[in-house]
């Protein structure tokens, strides 16, 4: 089924209930991995604690005594001191895709880092106690909201099920924002219990290329779930890091569900970029090399200049056979301020 409505999502779009885009993750990971040791008692001093524990974990010895972890220890030296040079962790990890221990300590020091932002982000409830509930004013002006709004317009209860058939999500992100804030603004909006939120959202086609950090409690695939803005032990850790995937991964079709991904874009009406950094990495990912039926395009590009911005039309017509005048490439606007911008055209009523 040919979707109404696609959306790209890349680290910008997560950005507006305060996770870290690219830059910011790259430095919170070289952090995580700087690892220091007192000269006395070779204690830990700096570093992820729990990152040092999945390091051990991984070394074990068939016969249960414990491995040598400095060779993990000079590869987290390694991703630490790169992090400046690299466009992004994720660049890093396929430039050294033979190295199997690069991509497990930036596995490793990534689940961590996106477990921490969403239990940091604006969509997180803390669940000491149960009355505890999303404060949906503090995310009123972010591009959930529009798009939550999009989903609802003129859509009553019985009718959402229909709807959200008719789009797809792409993210390229490891977090679970995006579903955890619709499975609480669907109850909060129309009043209906958890398990109808989650039975609503199963009509919902979402992809995450590279993974994510677990699935949520209430998705059916909940074996392994890891809550939210979850703390993990280190063994929690160890399991969740072996959900991401590395560029190659991703588009090896026997652990991947790129052919999916590919078929769902290429056969979009829109397309909806927010956040997208438009990597080439990303984009081959994307597109297949046959001819897109998408008939307008919509993307963020912020920060991104016009000379860029110009290279990157050109690649989307020559990758997808997108007609140049029909894509809507804006520099100049947000996530939340494209949706303001293009309200009409993105409508799921025309």
């Amino acid at each position: 089924m040919n979707k109404s409505l696609v959306l790209i999502l890349g680290a910008g779009a997560s950005k507006e209930v305060s996770l870290p885009v690219g830059d910011e993750l790259k430095h919170q990971i070289a952090e995580r991995l700087d690892f220091k040791f007192d000269d006395f008692d070779h204690s830990l001093t700096n570093g992820d604690r729990d990152v040092i524990q999945a390091f051990r974990l991984a070394s074990k010895r068939s016969d249960g005594t414990q491995g040598d972890i400095n060779p993990l220890l000079q590869v987290a030296r390694l991703i630490h001191d790169a992090m400046p040079m690299a466009i992004s962790i994720d660049n890093f990890i396929d430039s050294h895709r033979n190295d199997d221990r690069v991509a497990f300590c930036g596995k490793l020091a990534i689940a961590q880092s996106i477990l921490d932002a969403e239990a940091n982000s604006k969509l997180f409830v803390n669940p000491s106690n149960i009355y505890n509930k999303l404060d949906f004013r503090t995310i009123e002006k972010t591009w959930f909201n529009a798009f939550f709004q999009l989903l609802t317009e003129n859509c009553q209860k019985n009718d959402l099920s229909e709807r959200l058939q008719n789009i797809a999500i792409v993210s390229f992100n490891y977090d679970r924002c995006l579903e955890h804030f619709l499975y609480l603004a669907f109850q909060n909006y129309y009043g209906i219990t958890a398990s109808e939120a989650a039975q609503l959202l199963a009509s919902l086609e979402i992809h995450h290329p590279y993974g994510k950090v677990g699935a949520l409690p209430w998705m059916s695939q909940s074996s392994g779930s890891m809550a939210f803005g979850a703390t993990p032990n280190h063994q929690q850790l160890f399991e969740v890091s072996k959900l991401l995937r590395t560029f190659t991964e991703g588009t090896d079709p026997s652990v991947s569900d790129i052919e999916s991904i590919r078929a769902t874009v290429a056969g979009a009406e829109r397309l909806l970029f927010l956040g997208f950094a438009f990597h080439r990495l990303n984009l081959d990912l994307l597109y297949s090399g046959a001819p897109s039926q998408t008939r307008r395009l919509f993307a963020t590009a912020l920060n991104i200049s016009n000379s860029n911005c110009q290279q990157i039309k050109g690649e989307l017509v020559n990758k997808a056979k997108h007609p140049s005048d029909f894509i809507y490439l804006r520099n100049d606007l947000t996530c939340s301020q494209l949706f303001a911008e293009y309200s009409r055209s993105l409508s799921l009523t025309e």
